[in-house]
């Protein structure tokens, strides 16, 4: 396959075929992939080339000639602009279709695994009745516009230039209004925005969480020097917060590295505990700043629903729970197993496991502060019933994945946020005599290319 395109060649006529994993728009011109942004299935387009390679191009939608029976009007005026809802003008119904089918084709391709046990294995994917307002947590970049108005909102794909938005619809309605008080205390307290190319100013991130079930509200600057907040400036801002309802608690956060991550490691509590407190599923979960915390609570009600039902516990068993953050999985499966050890490679995370287990006078459950492939390998009695794993999105270590086959437990449930890497770690278990059972997709991330993914896998 040769490409005969040309950076800047104007395209018309084309008709986008399918979804990339990054939810891109496919077109096929005599077999030749063009790929293009914010097109959808069913759409014939005119599109600009940027940029040619060898076996694909990719190109910048110029218009929609004939939009897509399945294109619906976005919520979000600048959700192509933020690119964070690259499905959010596809309808619902489709957008779990394509989540669907990207879980199936990764276990396919990349895992191996022949259709006919996907066909035996697949269940119907789980989605939202109302999927919007549904995350718990936002981080907003400060910044300023070309006018030098402070500003916040979302980075634009791959940069770091800030979209601003002022009303988000996968966020809670109070978190704009927060938001907006908040640059308002900037403006009248010149407060400067951080700025990366000088490495000066002051507010870099504002960050803000809920607890859904409880409505408590925690709000973070995320500021680049922490002695520019001082006891007058902190007192200003818990005045300027505290008149918002269900504010629990406040907290400055300093980052003073020239990076792209958010947080840095330096906390100050000025108003309330330093954490707030969440119910699910008939548990308090205590979540502190820097806590892992699935961002969509109601969806991860469901996927710790299935994982348990996929567990098969009979109330003796002995279960391993790894990446166990602050023991949300490990605390819920608790009151169908025997015992439960969670293994989390965050510290502060594995305190607020203890402390939640403690918090729901739960004792059948303990915790170990270590990455999971250097504790597995060591345990002097590594023997397990079932082992559930919910790594982050770059997957298990290889060590990590040869320890729990070692531990010889009969099931085994993968919670994943990443198809790829679940089923590249996958292979590694099916190779050593694991089969695969069953596996749901759960829309945990509605309107985004996201999906998650839960599996079970039994010892032949």
């Amino acid at each position: 396959m040769r490409s005969e395109y040309n950076k800047n060649d104007q395209l018309k006529g084309l008709r986008i075929e399918a979804l990339s994993s990054d939810g891109a728009g496919i077109a096929k011109e005599d077999g030749f992939p063009i790929f293009i942004k914010d097109a959808l299935p069913g759409d014939v387009v005119s599109a600009k080339i940027t940029k040619v390679r060898k076996n694909m191009a990719f190109a910048r939608l110029e218009s929609v000639d004939e939009p897509s029976p399945d294109r619906v009007d976005p919520r979000c005026p600048v959700s192509r602009a933020c690119g964070g809802c690259v499905l959010q003008e596809l309808s619902y119904e489709k957008q779990l279709e394509y989540k669907d089918e990207k879980v199936y084709n990764c276990l396919l391709r990349i895992g191996g695994i022949p259709a006919k046990i996907l066909d035996a294995a697949h269940e119907d994917p789980i989605g939202m009745d109302k999927p919007w307002r549904y995350r718990n947590k936002a981080q907003y970049p400060i910044g300023r516009d070309r006018n030098g108005r402070i500003i916040a909102g979302f980075y634009a794909g791959r940069t770091h230039h800030i979209v601003e938005s002022a009303e988000c619809h996968l966020n809670p309605s109070e978190f704009a209004a927060i938001l907006r008080i908040f640059l308002g205390f900037c403006e009248e307290n010149k407060v400067s925005p951080y700025d990366e190319e000088s490495d000066k100013g002051c507010v870099r991130h504002l960050l803000i969480r809920k607890g859904f079930n409880t409505g408590e509200l925690m709000i973070m600057p995320i500021v680049r020097d922490m002695k520019t907040f001082d006891d007058k400036m902190c007192d200003k801002l818990k005045e300027t917060l505290l008149g918002i309802p269900g504010v629990a608690t406040i907290v400055i956060n300093e980052n003073s590295k020239r990076t792209n991550v958010i947080l840095g490691e330096k906390y100050r509590t000025i108003y309330g505990p330093g954490y707030i407190v969440d119910e699910m599923g008939g548990l308090r979960f205590r979540i502190s700043p820097s806590s892992f915390y699935q961002v969509n609570t109601e969806q991860a009600l469901k996927i710790y629903d299935k994982a348990l039902e996929y567990a098969g516990l009979s109330g003796t068993e002995k279960v391993y729970d790894l990446c166990c953050g602050i023991g949300t999985i490990s605390l819920y499966i608790s009151r169908k197993a025997g015992y439960v050890h969670g293994v989390e490679i965050s510290e502060t995370a594995i305190e607020d496991a203890k402390k939640n287990a403690a918090l729901n006078e739960i004792s059948n459950v303990d915790f170990t502060a270590a990455p999971a492939e250097e504790y597995l390998p060591k345990a002097c009695d590594l023997s397990a019933d079932v082992v559930i794993l919910d790594p982050p999105r770059s997957g298990m270590e290889r060590a990590a994945l040869d320890a729990i086959v070692s531990a010889a437990p009969s099931r085994i449930v993968y919670i994943s946020c990443d198809p790829a890497t679940l089923a590249r770690d996958i292979k590694v278990f099916m190779a050593a005599g694991y089969r695969l059972s069953r596996f749901v997709a759960v829309d945990q991330f509605c309107h985004t290319r996201h999906v998650e993914t839960v599996i079970s896998l039994s010892r032949v």
